[in-house]
C-alpha cells in the first residue's frame, strides 16, 4: 500500500492506496508529516481532492478500491448518487436501496465510508434536517455541506 498525506481545509488528510485504486481517505485534527512525494497510483486523487476544495470539482473520477462488506460497497455506491450540493436523509437512502427497514444498517455502513469526502457520506443527514453523525466530526460535514451549498454566505463589510 502507498500512502500520501497532504495539507487540505479540514485538516492533514491521509491518502493510501495501491494500482488497484484509493481505499482510505482520512482527515486528521493532529497535524501529520506532509507527503514530499506523492506516489503515482494516488496522484489523481490528491490533484482532485485539492480541485474540489479549491471550488473547481463536483465529482471524482480516479479509481478506487474502497474495503468493505458487499451491503457497505452498495450504500457506498448509493451515496455517489447524491448530487453535489444536495443532501439526503438515512430514511430517504433505505428507500433508495429497496429497504426503509435497513435505516440501522445503512447509517451503520455510511459511518464506515472509508473515503471521506469523495463517497459523499457527509451529504445524509437527520430525517429533522440535523447534522447527525460522521466520522470526522460534525464540524467537518458542517464545513462540507456549506462548501458544497449554492448559496454563500457574503459578508456586508
Amino acid at each position: 500500500m502507498k500512502t500520501a498525506i497532504i495539507n487540505t481545509p479540514l485538516g492533514h488528510t491521509h491518502i493510501e492506496g495501491d494500482v488497484n485504486g484509493v481505499s482510505s481517505i482520512i482527515v486528521y485534527d493532529e497535524e501529520l508529516m506532509l507527503s514530499d512525494i506523492i506516489p503515482e497510483e494516488l496522484e489523481e486523487c490528491a490533484t482532485q481532492l485539492m480541485e474540489y476544495f479549491n471550488d473547481g470539482r463536483k465529482s471524482f473520477a480516479f479509481k478506487m478500491n474502497p474495503k468493505g462488506t458487499d451491503f457497505q460497497k452498495k450504500v457506498w455506491n448509493a451515496l455517489l448518487e447524491i448530487p453535489y450540493g444536495k443532501t439526503t436523509t438515512y430514511l430517504g437512502l433505505s428507500k433508495l436501496l429497496g429497504d426503509v427497514k435497513a435505516i440501522r444498517a445503512v447509517a451503520n455502513a455510511n459511518g464506515k465510508n472509508p473515503l471521506w469526502i469523495v463517497v459523499p457520506c457527509h451529504r445524509v443527514i437527520g430525517s429533522d434536517g440535523s447534522l447527525t453523525g460522521y466520522a470526522g466530526g460534525l464540524h467537518r460535514k458542517k464545513w462540507l455541506l456549506e462548501h458544497e451549498s449554492s448559496v454563500r454566505q457574503q459578508s456586508l463589510f
